[in-house]
């Protein structure tokens, strides 16, 4: 699939592939069992991927917090209606990517703070260089050379071009 705003592939879907393994691997190793809560949209494709190679117990949640790719002060509502009840237990919070870094660290901040689990983990396909620093131990196959836009695999642009199988740096002005 091509598209005019998909520039360099930065991500090709074998290497994708290869990046929720290693990702899986490491989790297999820590947990026997976790909630996942998936920050939706984005991370709708990194986790129906990667709970698939986890064989361990799992449980599923959901979070959301919008944002605009790229912004580094998102202060837009958290929802998360704790369906499963994840106080007490190992959660693992799964996203397409950490670029700032400031999204997921309020996300974080806020399971800690209003519904007290024992661990809080961060598991996603790539961090990019320059985040903020964020309260859990955090999962991921890649770490960016720079802090290109990029979409497909969850990440979007103008809230299009999720779909696309691979990551792509953006084109803007298409």
């Amino acid at each position: 699939m091509s598209h005019s705003h998909a520039g360099k592939i930065i991500l090709d879907e074998s290497t994708i592939a290869e990046g929720v393994n290693l990702v899986a691997d490491r989790l297999n190793s820590d947990f026997s069992d976790a909630v996942i809560i998936t920050v939706v949209p984005g991370g709708i494709f990194f986790t129906a991927d990667l709970t698939r190679k986890l064989n361990f117990d799992v449980e599923m949640d959901y979070i959301s917090c919008p944002h605009t790719p790229g912004e580094r002060n998102n202060a837009s509502e958290i929802v998360f209606h704790n369906n499963i009840g994840i106080e007490g237990r190992h959660v693992i919070i799964i996203d397409d990517a950490i670029e700032s870094g400031g999204t997921m660290k309020r996300l974080v901040e806020h399971l800690i703070e209003k519904y007290n689990p024992r661990s809080v983990s961060v598991s996603v396909l790539f961090v990019k260089p320059g985040r903020v620093s964020i309260p859990a131990h955090c999962y991921y196959a890649y770490e960016m050379e720079n802090d290109d836009l990029l979409i497909g695999y969850g990440m979007p642009w103008q809230n299009k071009f999720r779909n696309l199988p691979c990551v792509s740096q953006l084109i803007k002005g298409c």
